[in-house]
């Protein structure tokens, strides 16, 4: 099983159709949805934030959705945006399984029944930008704590992260092109600030969150000018990776390889590839980077943090001590990978994010009880249940007393940053990063404030990238 559904797993952020509660309605821009109602916490799911991506929509911006008469059930999930699924029917390498389609672009909205003006998280799912679903968390125990919460879907792998001349020569001149997958995240965080009123929200302060390539892509959105304003806070969990993207250039060629692939022609029109069928698409090898188009994403994100062009809000960013976990590897190269693509760069994303607002680093090492005699670290994706509150699932053991100790902590950490723009963890006292002081907060078995973690590691590994000279200004 892939590392990364294995996390999932061991998170147990799945969630089944909803259960039988009391209806609860909520009128949006487009019309009124009718959800469920239970235990304090409202549930609407499957709510369209953009038009159906297919025909001339596929690769091209996302399109507000369209209006409805009268009152649309939103109880049961929409599918997820077309990814590769496994032929067994269990949930794939990004936790997705069931149906999917190019008609995805739909969020699902936990929210404190009764709420006003109560702060709004956004969640961006992981899954490598080309598996993975916002439907498969439950975020009730997080909006049992007073906070809206949306669960995004956005277009994955070729269908969301693609570029081709043919493309490139259709769209108007200021059209972002390529994006596509960080387009719907824009335009899922534009619908949160028309509508969050509509669930007792507050479209003054908005934390968009997300882990792994949810993380990478806020990243990218925290360098996008077109994102200012949607968001407040920031929170991103296992960003790996420095921001490094091909321009537009290399990812048109890598798009005409891959179209041709696929079937497509040479030379093929933009009526040609939004003809060709899904299940060509699909099987193709492409990739899912984010491509700096100098449209949407002006400049690699790299060079925007380097250059102190970035957005400047609140921001929690942090790693686990196995990200390696998604290599399947251990000792020396783990620790290489661990160290240079993900602690390396969120530290220093932190060390830039420090002149404005607020930036708070951890390190999450907490490995569940039950696993410690077994486990190499804290592995990718582990972190999940712990910040969402959702380790006690069916079938499953219960969490020890230790467990669910760090799983209130954490969660509590997220929530008053959401609300506050300060993480309150009970007990720990959480310090914002600056390098001179070099202070991170890990959540481990024995939690606290840690100076100059792995200096040595990290340094090497960061000057390797920003250059000798950035590394000992520090």
């Amino acid at each position: 099983m892939k590392p990364f559904i294995a996390g999932l797993l061991a998170a147990g952020v799945f969630i089944g159709g909803a259960q039988a509660a009391e209806p609860v309605k909520a009128k949006v821009e487009t019309g009124v949805l009718v959800g469920q109602a239970d235990n304090g916490v409202s549930v609407f799911r499957r709510v369209p934030f953009a038009r159906p991506p297919v025909e001339d929509l596929r690769w091209a911006p996302p399109k507000r959705a369209d209006n409805w008469s009268g009152e649309r059930e939103a109880v049961k999930d929409g599918p997820a945006c077309v990814q590769r699924m496994s032929a067994d029917g269990r949930p794939n390498g990004g936790g997705a399984s069931g149906e999917i389609s190019e008609d995805c672009l739909t969020l699902n909205v936990f929210a404190p029944t009764g709420a006003k003006a109560a702060p709004v998280m956004v969640w961006l799912h992981g899954g490598a930008n080309s598996l993975g679903s916002g439907k498969i968390y439950n975020f009730t125990p997080t909006a049992g704590q007073g906070v809206v919460v949306v669960s995004v879907n956005y277009r994955l792998g070729a269908l969301g992260f693609f570029a081709h001349p043919a493309l490139t020569a259709a769209a108007d001149e200021a059209e972002p092109l390529a994006n596509y997958g960080l387009m719907d995240q824009i335009a899922a965080l534009q619908w949160v600030k028309r509508n969050a009123a509509a669930f007792g929200g507050d479209p003054n302060n908005v934390t968009v969150f997300g882990e792994s390539a949810g993380a990478m892509d806020i990243y990218a959105l925290l360098a996008a000018p077109a994102a200012k304003g949607l968001f407040h806070k920031a929170i991103l969990q296992s960003n790996i990776g420095w921001g490094n993207s091909p321009s537009l250039k290399e990812a048109e060629a890598n798009g005409v390889k891959f179209a041709e692939s696929f079937g497509a022609p040479a030379g093929a029109s933009v009526d040609q590839l939004r003809a060709l069928p899904v299940e060509k698409i699909l099987a193709g090898r492409a990739g899912a980077a984010i491509v700096a188009d100098g449209r949407l994403i002006k400049e690699p994100t790299l060079d925007a943090f380097k250059a102190g062009r970035m957005i400047d809000v609140p921001t929690i960013i942090g790693w686990n001590s196995y990200e390696a976990s998604l290599r399947q590897s251990t000792g020396a190269a783990a620790d290489a990978f661990t160290d240079g693509q993900a602690g390396a760069p969120n530290r220093w994303i932190a060390s830039r994010l420090e002149t404005g607002a607020p930036a708070y680093l951890y390190h999450f090492s907490y490995v569940r009880e039950s696993e410690r005699a077994s486990a190499v670290g804290a592995a990718h994706a582990s972190e999940i249940p712990y910040a969402q509150n959702t380790l006690r699932r069916p079938n499953q053991p219960e969490p020890t007393a230790a467990d669910q100790a760090m799983a209130t902590t954490m969660n509590a950490c997220w929530v008053t940053f959401a609300k506050t723009g300060k993480p309150s963890c009970g007990g720990l006292d959480w310090p914002a990063y600056s390098a001179a002081s070099d202070q991170l907060m890990e959540f481990g078995a024995a939690s606290g404030v840690r100076a100059n973690f792995r200096k040595a590691q990290l340094d090497q590994a960061q000057a390797s990238v920003v250059g000798p000279r950035e590394t000992a200004a520090r």
